[in-house]
């Protein structure tokens, strides 16, 4: 392929493991956006700018990504820092990409716990519960929009949507009935359920990058089945020594250990992302553990879309609030319980994500485009927006009725809930833009409120 004059010709100089490291970090800082600007974000910047990836090398690493558990814009950062620097470049990227959101979290959720019931803290948080609510809907909107091609897989949809509703069956149970479905209907019915077009144009080019499209597969990225047995064994060691020594330091029934045994299993459950998880948080955090409350999640989630990082981040709020909620070394020491809860629920989080893409990374050829592979993954993708409207019906019932269908209508956070749908929709606005005007409005109410209720006006 010959390359554009107003492309460089010429490889940039070889990208030293401390040079990409600085790079990591700074992403980790800036990815905001959700994973479609985390996605955007790396595309401006490996393959526009820097050109140390080409245009198809990146999308056959977002391809194979779209396929796993996790999120997928840290995975993606994960494959490319191994591509480049091999097993410590993977482990690098991936942790920076997660490390600044998880001490940003820690750190709000304990302005949350200690000063959440001040009035103004409250405001904020009325306004942005609504937003939070618009942010849902609209994700239902855009992967539904995106994925839902035909009659089958709106069909897929509204049954995972009823079968959570109205049924209230476990959301394991759904994915695996979807991945079933995906699975025959592949055979079936392929063309139904045949994978979309991928994430960008083919013949995109931005000029000679550091990692050719055409060139060589690295040494290190090579297929080696030592290799594969290593990070094998080594992901068993991290994982179930974690696991044993929180077992025999506090029981098996012990609060950590019910969180990490817990967050494992949403870790290989996060199917298109973390709007597709976050019921099953839910189910287990809230209804099953009662670690937080209903609005306490609702609030976890806003804090969430206010940080960089992948939104399945999340669970480090969740962690913090339940190790400061359980007072796990005493009343004294609420802090300390709630940063330890926080960094053992992400460690058991992102675990595997990190060892999917060490292990599979060299496999990638070989499972490319196999439709008996991707077809059951169409299936749960299909679900997974049935999921997501669920999860918006129920931030709505909570938010919209705060006192249940039997009490009054919040007017007031349904107006805000729609003005931010609407920006969303229409206006292409920004998550953090549209998250920041909504907790300015509920700061307005707030104050508004104030002034009537102090001028003796009834509001």
């Amino acid at each position: 392929m010959s390359t554009p004059a107003s492309f460089p010709a010429i490889r940039p100089p070889a990208v030293g493991f401390w040079q990409a490291f600085r790079f990591w970090l700074k992403l980790g800082f800036i990815s905001f956006g959700g994973p479609a600007g985390q996605i955007a974000i790396m595309h401006t910047e490996l393959v526009e700018k820097r050109r140390w990836i080409g245009e198809q090398r990146y999308l056959h690493a977002l391809n194979y990504c779209m396929l796993l558990p996790g999120p997928e814009a840290q995975q993606l950062a994960t494959y490319i820092g191994w591509l480049m620097h091999g097993t410590w470049g993977g482990i690098t990227a991936g942790a920076l990409f997660v490390l600044p959101s998880m001490f940003i979290l820690m750190g709000l959720s304990w302005v949350y716990l200690a000063f959440g019931q001040v009035p103004a803290v409250a405001a904020v948080l009325y306004g942005i519960k609504p937003a939070v609510t618009a942010i849902v809907a609209f994700a239902a909107w855009r992967i539904g929009s995106r994925t839902l091609r035909n009659w089958l897989l709106r069909g897929l949809a509204a049954v995972a949507f009823l079968a959570l509703f109205a049924l209230q069956l476990p959301f394991p149970l759904i994915i695996a009935g979807a991945a079933l479905a995906g699975a025959v209907g592949g055979r079936l019915v392929p063309a139904l359920f045949a994978a979309g077009g991928g994430h960008g144009g083919a013949a995109q080019s931005h000029g000679a990058a550091l990692i050719a499209d055409d060139g060589p597969i690295p040494a290190h990225a090579r297929f080696r089945w030592q290799g594969l047995m290593k990070v094998v064994v080594t992901g068993l060691i991290l994982w179930g020594g974690s696991l044993g020594f929180l077992a025999s330091r506090y029981g098996w029934d012990g609060a950590l250990t019910q969180m990490s045994w817990f967050f494992t299993k949403a870790a290989w459950l996060t199917f298109g992302g973390a709007y597709a998880v976050l019921p099953y948080v839910y189910q287990g955090a809230v209804e099953h553990y009662h670690w937080l409350t209903p609005h306490q999640m609702i609030d976890g989630l806003a804090l969430g879309e206010t940080t960089p990082g992948p939104l399945i981040m999340v669970v480090t709020y969740v962690g913090f609030v339940a190790g400061w909620g359980s007072a796990l070394f005493g009343p004294d020491h609420l802090i300390l319980a709630g940063v330890a809860a926080a960094a053992i629920v992400t460690w058991f989080t992102f675990l595997p994500s990190l060892l999917l893409i060490l292990a599979g990374g060299p496999l990638v050829e070989s499972t490319h485009g196999n439709l008996r592979i991707t077809a059951p993954l169409v299936g749960i993708t299909a679900a997974v927006v049935g999921v997501i409207v669920n999860l918006a019906v129920f931030f709505g019932w909570h938010v919209f009725w705060p006192e249940g269908f039997g009490g009054r209508f919040d007017a007031a956070s349904a107006l805000i809930a729609a003005i931010a749908l609407l920006a969303l929709i229409r206006y292409k606005t920004g998550v953090i833009p549209v998250i920041a005007g909504c907790g300015a409005a509920g700061l307005l109410i707030f104050f508004i409120k104030a002034w009537l209720d102090q001028a003796g006006v009834p509001s």
